[in-house]
């Protein structure tokens, strides 16, 4: 008995002492690029502010404002560039409780989910903020001249969750080939999950108005039916019945694994 737990003491410390090392690669690549986002910090303020029109288009009024906003975008534009790599020490950490054809899958996401980011990234740049920022400063008539943290907390949160947003099929995917959601499930609660796009929508939308609303919805309900499709391909039809069933087998399994 004895034996036992100190073999199960030492698997504990084992995992926890590989789960600091792989947070301590990802806090290193993070400070990396953190350095590099610090040398296009000044760019990026500049590119943030061409959907208002320019950076005379703002003012600063606290001392300490120009470089908290510096800060701020240099940090999230070097967690955005780290993504991958923090996303591979975090999977790795999580693949020897996996199949080989599961980690295949796992490591063949980090790109996607990449890719799928600046993809959102994108679209609520080049489509989403010139229309919001139409429609704010210009309600009413009143001119505005908006602070400049308050219009980059205002666009970097709504990059990046808009960015968030766009991973939804890869995650359904994934969540899919580990027997966690079926094809089926998701097509059956299709109306439960508009209503909670409309409730997310309304969340990240800059704006009241149910334009924007809607030009965020639209995409997201296309992405819910994509990552339908994506549920079917991850899972034949003939495994789909048995797939929630195999749930609690898959987790046994991962934990099994993890302590072998």
């Amino acid at each position: 008995m004895a034996e036992k737990e100190t073999a199960a003491s030492g698997s504990i410390w084992y995992h926890i002492t590989e789960l600091r090392s792989r947070l301590l690669k990802a806090v290193i690549a993070l400070a990396i690029t953190s350095a590099v986002s610090f040398y296009l910090g000044e760019r990026l303020i500049y590119l943030l502010v061409q959907p208002l029109g320019g950076i005379d288009k703002v003012q600063s009024i606290e001392v300490t404002e120009n470089i908290g906003v510096f800060m701020r975008v240099s940090l999230l534009s070097g967690f955005i560039l780290g993504f991958p790599f923090i996303l591979y020490q975090l999977l790795a950490f999580v693949l020897p409780g996996l199949t080989s054809r599961e980690r295949k899958w796992l490591l063949w996401s980090i790109p996607f989910a990449t890719i799928l980011f600046v993809c959102g990234v994108a679209f609520s740049y080049f489509f989403m903020l010139p229309t919001a920022v139409t429609f704010l400063v210009s309600f009413m008539g009143i001119p505005n001249t908006p602070r400049l943290s308050n219009y980059i907390n205002f666009v970097t949160s709504l990059l990046f969750w808009s960015g968030v947003s766009f991973e939804m099929p890869l995650l359904v995917f994934i969540l899919a080939k580990l027997r966690f959601v079926t094809g089926r499930i998701l097509l059956r609660y299709w109306r439960v999950a508009i209503v909670l796009i409309a409730i997310l929508a309304a969340f990240i939308s800059p704006t009241v108005d149910p334009i924007n609303m809607v030009i965020l919805m639209a995409p997201l309900i296309f992405l819910y039916f994509l990552s339908v499709l994506m549920a079917f391909i991850a899972v034949p039809k003939k495994d789909n019945t048995t797939a929630l069933s195999a749930k609690k087998t898959t987790r046994k399994r991962w934990f099994a694994r993890r302590k072998a």
